[in-house]
């Protein structure tokens, strides 16, 4: 609801903590929906706050603090980027060959087809279909992973 995960933290302690406080008064009747509504009263609370609510005044958008793209370059952008890539080459190089040195040219090392082409000796369309096919491999893999 608050569309920020480190205020939704916070809403979630403070919904445990207001169901605490008011432990006496609940009658053991739907305990789920209590909670809901506690934590929706919450956010709603939260978002009619004027205080959380700021407009950007015209030097802080020309500044970039308010008009930076949502992926730009933080730390933490920076290591999830890292971290996805890593995950990439491992995933990759649990194909068969030949798709594992394509899907690795491909999508690690963003070669295009041309060029993994070029560097195998092979037709392009035949670099095409090791392509479609290490990507419904690497499907399979994360498929695997998610639902593990």
């Amino acid at each position: 609801m608050t569309a920020d995960y480190f205020a939704a933290e916070d809403l979630a302690q403070e919904t445990f903590l207001s169901a605490y406080e008011h432990l006496r008064n609940f009658d053991g009747q739907n305990a789920k929906a209590w909670l809901c509504r506690i934590a929706t009263n919450k956010c709603i609370d939260y978002m009619s706050h004027s205080g959380r609510r700021s407009i950007p005044t015209e030097d802080i958008w020309l500044e970039g603090d308010m008009g930076a793209s949502p992926l730009q370059d933080t730390p933490e952008n920076i290591c999830l980027e890292e971290e996805t890539k890593e995950m990439l080459l491992i995933n990759c190089r649990q194909l068969k060959p030949p798709y594992d040195e394509v899907a690795k040219a491909y999508y690690y090392d963003e070669m295009d087809v041309k060029e993994i082409a070029a560097k195998y000796g092979q037709k392009t369309k035949t670099i095409q279909t090791q392509i479609y096919r290490a990507r419904a491999m690497l499907r399979k893999i994360y498929r695997k992973e998610n639902s593990a």
